[in-house]
């Protein structure tokens, strides 16, 4: 499970230091693609796959299943990190983004999310103050 947030920086290639509480759930190579909310989702390539099967079960009659399906898996790359613990962050996934020099990583359960530091900034400001409001909206949920 992935927790925690860590902020980061981008080198001038492109490459970013893993946090090392991240490093042994990701495994030797992981997967990077396109996240909602325009962050970058990182995740260990068994849940990947996991998830990748549960995809291919959406009905690809409907345009909007092919159309996120066509989205997610277009943006994904596989990735590895280097002896240092860095990994390069694909310059589409950089774009997409809109990743500049300083970026937080996320635990997000079996994920990893990537943001711009004032990116997230500034989602976590909107989110934390609808916080009590989503958390009344999923009483039902059990936990």
């Amino acid at each position: 499970m992935f927790m925690g947030e860590f902020q980061h920086t981008l080198d001038e290639k492109g490459r970013m230091i893993m946090p090392v509480k991240f490093r042994d759930g990701l495994g030797p190579s992981f997967i990077m693609t396109r996240g909602l909310d325009h962050c970058v989702f990182v995740y260990p390539r068994e849940e990947w796959e996991n998830l990748a099967a549960k995809l291919k079960t959406l009905p690809m009659t409907r345009a909007d299943a092919r159309s996120f399906v066509r989205f997610f898996f277009s943006g994904a790359a596989e990735c590895e990190l280097d002896k240092q613990g860095r990994v390069l962050v694909p310059t589409t996934l950089r774009d997409y983004a809109q990743l500049q020099r300083d970026v937080v990583l996320l635990g997000v359960s079996n994920r990893i999310e990537l943001w711009d530091q004032e990116e997230w900034q500034r989602y976590a400001s909107g989110a934390a103050d609808s916080f009590a409001d989503i958390a009344e909206k999923l009483v039902d949920l059990e936990f």
